[in-house]
């Protein structure tokens, strides 16, 4: 049951992602181009997601537990160390390159466009690595 509500709230995050134009590399590269032709939608649709986000989650971690799980998967680490940083600086660095991260770049992979193939292959070849390097 957990993989089924796990699809299709994914396939309703990829929807969301293509109404809103987020799967377009050239929107968020737009977005990013505060001294050019700015396109503000990408704040628009950050904004609502962390509005929602903000009413949602006070709601649910009033529960005791998740629906479909034993219990949430919270990170209890807070401490910013540069790992964290690094890693945060890689991941907008080739955000604001390509245009795409790892969930429009997985949305795009429906569109059959080879730069989307590229881009999920190098994400897995970089998740693999990680995973590698970080067992040491």
């Amino acid at each position: 049951m957990v993989i089924v509500i796990s699809f299709i709230l994914g396939a309703l995050f990829s929807t969301g992602l293509a109404i809103s134009g987020m799967v377009n590399p050239n929107k968020v590269i737009g977005f990013l181009d505060i001294f050019g032709e700015w396109d503000p939608a990408l704040a628009f649709v950050m904004a609502g997601g962390v509005m929602l986000n903000f009413v949602l989650f006070k709601f649910i971690l009033k529960r005791n537990k998740p629906v479909l799980i034993s219990d949430f998967s919270i990170p209890s680490n807070k401490h910013i160390d540069k790992r964290l940083v690094i890693g945060s600086a890689m991941f907008g660095i080739g955000w604001g390159i390509g245009g795409v991260c790892p969930g429009p770049g997985l949305a795009n992979l429906f569109l059959f466009d080879p730069k989307a193939i590229v881009f999920v292959v190098f994400m897995l070849i970089g998740m693999f690595l990680y995973n590698k390097l970080n067992k040491a």
